[in-house]
């Protein structure tokens, strides 16, 4: 099972906070060990909403709006990507988030996502194949 661990924004992140040595140290060896798990797939940091976008439809015509976004707590700084067997794995593995990371005062999200079988017969095999084969595509550009 696939689980993104979002870690919240937060002020300091939304004010382009630089992270001390010791809390990139730790962020650093907590991926480490997911690494030497074998359950991490990705994660990145993100920049803060004043540097992006998003683009809203109304009526299926796109309209970009910039950024700020004013509600911080809706807000996503970061992402770890995981694989792991179950749920309770996924959640053991927030629990260790690091404990320095904004003084320990923080909120992690963790959404399982969607795997093929999840889509029943609608997802045909000619669907799958086109899908692996994108996805073949893909990693073989980067």
């Amino acid at each position: 099972m696939r689980f993104m661990i979002i870690r919240k924004a937060d002020k300091d992140t939304e004010g382009l906070v630089k992270p001390s040595t010791e809390i990139l140290a730790a962020i650093n060896q907590y991926m480490e060990e997911m690494a030497k798990a074998g359950v991490v797939l990705g994660g990145e940091g993100l920049r803060p909403s004043a540097e992006g976008f998003r683009v809203n439809f109304a009526n299926g015509k796109p309209r970009v709006i910039d950024g700020p976004f004013t509600e911080v707590k809706e807000l996503i700084a970061g992402y770890f990507l995981i694989q792991v067997k179950s749920k309770a794995e996924a959640i053991e593995w927030a629990k260790r988030w690091p404990a320095l990371d904004a003084n320990g005062n923080l909120e992690l999200e963790i959404r399982p996502l969607f795997e093929a079988e999840d889509f029943g017969e609608e997802f045909t095999p000619e669907l799958r194949e086109a899908e692996n084969r994108l996805r073949a595509e893909i990693e073989r550009k980067h």
